[in-house]
């Protein structure tokens, strides 16, 4: 038995150590599909996802789970249930639809693409869709693409909004994955249903930093994709600015090499558990 000031010592002690242990992150560990899961059928995504830890997922298109606008209604119906029998988020889908080509039929096919697949988020129950930019066209005044990638991104954000699911516009491509030039496309867009989907560029960091980066585009924020992290790119400084916002999304893996489902649950378990490290601060 101890006597009350071993006891007070104790209960002081443990209320230290406590006070020392970090808060779980408030934003969740999820992955896009691409390129990892690539060559995955949807029952094997859903089997790996789960026992790996992680709890959302962006579906690339053209690969392999086959989940496109093509699908009819009953299809849908299957695929929204297994996301809802496996316990996960199926949090957006991954488009590559793109609104930078200098030819307007070029980019109303795009728009139109982009509106089926607001359609099949819809339907199975996701947040959103993914689009990007892939560069600034030659022989084009920049300016002006920037423009109209804005512009087409607030007619594709109606269309979503019409829905209920968001639009997230990809910080990608030559020159379109420069902050500021995000910034610009987003300022040029408006719309309340079109957000920015952060993707973990090396153009992000600025003498070691990414505040600057970060700053530029943090009111945007609605989606996160996170790269290796073991390399040099300042995770603990974005989790950290995550926080900073209130961001309650979700952080999702994207990783540009294929794997099989057994190479792939290895590598996802211990991708979790080194998020899980750095998301705490």
């Amino acid at each position: 038995m101890m006597n009350r000031r071993e006891f007070l010592a104790a209960a002081g002690a443990w209320a230290a150590g406590a006070a020392r242990r970090p808060a779980p992150p408030p934003f969740k560990l999820g992955m896009v599909t691409y390129n990892v899961a690539a060559r995955w059928d949807l029952d094997t995504l859903l089997r790996v996802c789960k026992a790996a830890g992680f709890e959302a997922v962006e579906l690339r298109t053209t690969h392999a789970h086959k989940v496109e606008p093509s699908l009819s209604a009953d299809e849908r119906r299957a695929v929204r249930r297994k996301f809802t029998e496996a316990g996960l988020v199926l949090w957006g889908l991954g488009s590559v639809c793109e609104f930078h080509a200098p030819e307007p039929a070029v980019v109303r096919k795009n728009i139109e693409t982009c509106r089926a697949f607001c359609q099949l988020a819809a339907d199975l129950g996701a947040r959103g869709v993914k689009v990007r930019p892939n560069a600034l066209p030659k022989g084009v005044e920049p300016a002006r693409t920037l423009e109209q990638i804005g512009k087409a991104l607030a007619e594709c954000g109606q269309a979503a909004a019409g829905l209920g699911v968001e639009i997230w516009v990809e910080v990608h491509g030559a020159g379109t994955s420069l902050p500021e030039n995000m910034r610009a496309i987003l300022d040029h867009c408006g719309h309340r249903n079109v957000g920015v989907c952060w993707n973990s560029n090396g153009t992000d960091v600025k003498n070691g930093s990414i505040r600057e980066s970060f700053d530029l585009l943090k009111k945007d924020i609605r989606s996160v994709h996170i790269n290796e992290l073991r390399g040099s790119y300042p995770y603990r400084e974005l989790f950290a600015g995550l926080r900073s916002i209130g961001y309650d999304r979700v952080t999702l893996m994207e990783i540009g090499r294929a794997m099989d489902p057994e190479e792939g649950l290895k590598f996802m378990k211990e991708y979790r558990a080194l998020w899980q490290e750095l998301a705490e601060g």
